[in-house]
């Protein structure tokens, strides 16, 4: 038997989740992946094939239980898993709530149940709003659409059960992450994942607005640095913003991939600037973000391949799929 601390990560073969099954390795850690790959593709994972310290268990957190094997043992709990990106979530709120409040519960009951010595909860800088910046964390509280109001009501669960039933938990509200295997779904989302595969066919990058726009964009492996730190922490109940504190305009980035522009219309609902105040993480995590955004972009250059079964979008194609975002989110302006 090894003697390894065990972690368990839902939503291991997701974005963030996959990265930090590699951090987690490196660090002498054996990794339980549990993922319905829904939203996450296994070979996210295929750089570990045979590695005797990484388990997987493709299951969805809705039908977790207590008792669950995956959680014996376990010292840490990182909580990934859920449903992500605005329109779908407009389209159909139900699926939001069950899985990112119901499934964030399942996931709680489990690793009480299992004597887990730390939860940490992957939040959403979403709840915020429109909210006025630099933002730190106790900034009002603001959700626009059901996705943001599902991951906040997740995290309240998860401070609910660290003072209840005295779960050590954390949470860290995620700006901007972006980095290699950032999902490349058929849903229209991310910038990275729209912008690349645009750029692979020859085609417009689709800028919303006049792209002066800025957000807070923070690498994947800054991410992860800081869900082991907040893991690994004495402190309990927690919540830090996590970005870089150096938000770029949408240009910037235009700039640093190269190609044509079409400008599609801006979106309401949608901050004009997100930019994190970190001065926390970086006290009480003692936390700084190390990858340069011109460094991180480069990086994601390098395997642009990467995007190459990625859906394109040009303006029609974007205004069909956002078409629900300004029925519902426009009416309110």
């Amino acid at each position: 038997m090894s003697s390894k601390p065990i972690a368990v990560v839902t939503g291991g073969a997701g974005f963030i989740g996959s990265h930090m099954v590699d951090l987690l390795l490196d660090r002498g850690f054996r990794v339980r992946v549990i993922d319905n790959l829904a939203c996450g593709r296994q070979s996210n994972l295929d750089h570990h094939s045979g590695d005797p310290d990484l388990e997987f268990l493709r299951k969805d957190i809705n039908e977790l239980e207590p008792g669950e094997a995956v959680f014996g043992d376990a010292r840490h709990v990182f909580h990934f898993a859920g449903i992500g990106e605005i329109v779908p979530s407009i389209e159909r709120p139900t699926s939001y709530m069950e899985t990112n409040i119901g499934g964030t519960v399942r996931v709680l009951e489990c690793a009480r149940h299992a004597g887990v010595e730390k939860l940490v909860y992957a939040a959403s800088s979403s709840c915020y709003g429109l909210a006025s910046t630099p933002t730190d964390e106790g900034h009002p509280i603001a959700p626009q659409y059901p996705y943001a109001l599902s991951k906040y009501q997740g995290e309240q669960a998860v401070h609910h059960w660290g003072k209840i039933y005295r779960l050590g938990v954390n949470s860290i509200r995620i700006f901007n992450a972006y980095g290699p295997r950032v999902r490349t779904t058929g849903t229209y989302g991310a910038v990275f994942g729209v912008f690349l595969k645009q750029k692979l066919e020859g085609r417009p990058l689709t800028v919303v607005g006049d792209g002066t726009q800025r957000r807070d964009f923070v690498y994947v492996t800054d991410v992860c640095e800081a869900f082991f730190r907040a893991a690994q922490s004495s402190r309990s109940g927690e919540i830090w913003n996590l970005g870089s504190g150096n938000p770029q305009p949408i240009n910037r980035l235009v700039e640093l991939l190269g190609g044509e522009v079409v400008h599609v219309p801006e979106r309401p609902g949608e901050p004009r600037e997100t930019f994190a105040d970190i001065r926390k993480i970086r006290r009480e995590l003692d936390w700084e973000p190390r990858v340069p955004f011109e460094d991180g972009v480069a990086r994601m250059l390098a395997g642009i391949e990467r995007w190459r079964d990625a859906p394109l979008w040009d303006p029609d194609s974007i205004a069909i799929a956002t078409r629900t975002w300004f029925e519902f989110l426009g009416a309110r302006s």
